[in-house]
């Protein structure tokens, strides 16, 4: 049978067993390790044994329940918008906003190197699509003076990117759209790791405005699984009235909604993680620049590590086994041809970890 990748067993929350090694784990989403915190996984079997598995029909018949709505009103909170709306995962939110808003837009303006679940949902608004730069603020607005006058543009971006850590110049954008437009921003990434008490990327930028909407994955920063839509009543209103992966959709597990509200609690109980996140990430930059490492300038916890040539790419493989550290070198499409090393940092790995790691990277 063949597999997407190879097999890993997570253990010990920074350790992966692999090939029958025990390895640092430098990779993944998990960046404050809430998908093994005690507290969550207590939630997530006291929601199966409350409520069962599965409530087995769609929201918009006899499958709602009072743990969907008590999340949703969480997230909103946390959020600080007027309403947020749960679908089963974080892939399927903006397809759910296109499904929704179908027809409603003349252009689809789609960075080119946005999450492919943003391609999907920019085809789906049945609309020209029109692509600009990666994070090209210039090239955005160029593009959308173009357009001309009369237009009602829907923009589509991450928030946070997955590859490099870096963020879209959200302010920029906003600021060139037109009063009837709106910026989609999939925050799957951003959530939880930037802004505000972590409440994503719009929030690092200081932006609060009816024409954002925000989606996000509670399968990231907060360990668990399901996807939101966040923004104003009105949008979460037409999604609920026209968005078929919501209507026709069985919802999350109820033991799983209760694993993500408890995740979002103790997040929340905790701003500690957030500050020992960002301290590693700092640490970890300011010394690999200082033994004159090459990076880009941004704030998440990734670092992208692009090999030059295969000989690199499997040198630079063999130094991180002989750390000790797990060789994350991914392919993934729109990336690197050969690949790259994506290193990410968590909120619980410990200096001498970290100095682990940074000894391997810039040997």
């Amino acid at each position: 049978m063949n597999h997407a990748a190879e097999p890993l067993q997570q253990v010990d929350r920074v350790f992966v067993r692999w090939r029958g090694r025990r390895l640092l784990y430098f990779a993944g989403c998990d960046y404050y390790r809430l998908a093994s915190h005690p507290r969550v996984l207590a939630a997530v079997r006291r929601g199966l044994k409350d409520f069962g598995l599965n409530v087995a029909s769609s929201r918009k018949t006899t499958g709602n329940h009072a743990l969907y709505e008590l999340l949703e009103c969480e997230l909103a909170r946390f959020f600080r918008v007027e309403q947020a709306v749960l679908v089963d995962n974080g892939y399927l939110t903006n397809l759910a906003v296109a499904q929704a808003f179908k027809g409603e837009f003349t252009h689809a303006l789609i960075d080119a190197r946005a999450h492919g679940c943003l391609a999907d949902a920019a085809m789906l608004l049945g609309t020209q699509v029109v692509t600009f730069a990666h994070r090209d603020a210039a090239d955005y607005e160029r593009q959308l003076r173009k357009l001309g006058a009369g237009v009602r543009p829907i923009v589509l971006t991450d928030g946070m990117f997955a590859h490099d850590g870096s963020v879209a110049p959200l302010d920029r954008y906003l600021a060139a759209l037109p009063a009837n437009g709106v910026l989609l921003v999939d925050d799957a990434h951003g959530a939880g790791v930037l802004g505000k008490a972590g409440q994503g990327t719009p929030s690092h930028f200081g932006l609060r405005d009816a024409r954002i909407i925000q989606t996000i994955t509670m399968s990231k920063a907060f360990g668990t699984f399901g996807g939101a839509i966040l923004g104003p009543r009105a949008v979460a209103q037409t999604i609920l009235a026209k968005s078929r992966s919501f209507t026709g959709a069985t919802p999350m597990p109820l033991p799983i909604a209760a694993g993500a509200l408890e995740s979002i609690r103790v997040f929340q109980a905790n701003p500690q993680l957030q500050s020992r996140l960002h301290a590693n990430v700092r640490w970890v930059w300011e010394r690999l620049r200082s033994r004159g490492v090459q990076l880009p300038d941004q704030p998440g916890p990734v670092v992208p590590v692009v090999p030059a040539s295969l000989l690199q790419a499997k040198r630079q493989k063999r130094r991180l086994l002989a750390a000790g550290i797990f060789p994350p070198l991914i392919r993934y499409p729109g990336g690197p041809e050969g690949g790259y090393f994506r290193i990410v940092i968590s909120s619980h790995h410990t200096r001498p970890q970290l100095a682990k790691l940074v000894a391997a990277l810039s040997e």
